[in-house]
């Protein structure tokens, strides 16, 4: 049995379509907060549990009968996610689930200025030390959120950042669909796996890319980190999420972000999209 919490999430709910494809639903367990919100899963055929990290006694149960254990890390910037995934990591452990496979982010480390990747980086400490097989699936940096990072680049003429470093843009789908393949290769996978887009393009690489496909000049400014900040809360940000997001610029211009792997081509049979495709996609909407 497959069991994947973060069901009708956008990343597992993904990986879990693209294992619809290749095994029956029989063979999957859905852990959702919110049953109500499964039904076009249940209606496959997909069993739905009941589970929240916030209430590890529903953990356990959720967790029954797995040989392999999709778990989501957590998105909320208001809660203490080590410890909702310390839960679900002693919940696995006494469930006696046969693997876990983390959605990890590629940039893990204890000293990042970017706080997820501390969270990311005490989790996997967690998963070393619980005794069970476990993967971490280290994804590359989201491709979509550059659509959010480069927005009005085509009415201003201008990418404004407040630091600068190369980042492996990876498309989220993308993403997904390697942790399917790395599922079904039914443990071939240990430990620390890197899924990132081939390229790792900074954001005056990126203002190059506008360029080419505005067809006139776009410029990539670096603003102080403070004046940056005061102009994301200007436009209705909270200051908290403001200065969230600006660890993920800090680390990377200290170049946390910067690595590439070819494994998520291999995986998926294909070239990964790129940033440039992110670019675009962002620009349609």
């Amino acid at each position: 049995m497959i069991v994947i919490t973060g069901a009708t999430g956008a990343l597992n709910g993904s990986t879990l379509k693209h294992l619809l494809e290749t095994m029956p639903a029989g063979g999957i367990a859905a852990v959702v907060r919110d049953p109500s919100k499964a039904g076009a899963l249940a209606s496959r055929g997909v069993e739905i549990r009941q589970g929240d990290y916030a209430r590890p006694e529903t953990l356990v149960p959720a967790f029954s009968g797995a040989d392999q254990l999709l778990l989501v890390s957590s998105n909320d910037q208001g809660a203490d996610a080590v410890a909702l995934h310390r839960n679900a990591v002693e919940a696995a452990v006494e469930a006696g689930v046969g693997r876990i496979l983390y959605t990890s982010h590629q940039g893990t480390a204890a000293d990042s200025p970017f706080a997820p990747a501390r969270d990311h980086a005490a989790t996997e400490e967690l998963l070393a030390a619980s005794g069970l097989p476990w993967t971490s699936l280290r994804n590359g940096f989201y491709a979509h959120t550059l659509g959010w990072a480069t927005a009005g680049w085509r009415e201003t003429g201008v990418i404004a950042v407040p630091a600068d470093g190369p980042i492996s843009w990876t498309a989220r789908e993308d993403a997904a669909e390697a942790a399917a393949a790395v599922i079904l290769s039914d443990g071939k996978y240990e430990g620390l796996v890197t899924l990132t887009a081939p390229d790792a393009p900074d954001f005056t690489r990126i203002a190059e890319i506008a360029s080419e496909l505005a067809g006139r000049p776009v410029e990539r400014v670096v603003l102080d980190p403070e004046e940056w900040v005061a102009r994301q809360v200007a436009v209705g940000a909270p200051e908290a999420g403001a200065r969230f997001l600006l660890g993920m610029y800090l680390a990377a211009a200290e170049g946390y972000f910067s690595g590439t792997d070819p494994l998520l081509g291999t995986l998926l049979g294909r070239e990964p999209a790129s940033a440039r495709d992110a670019l675009i996609q962002a620009d349609e909407r």
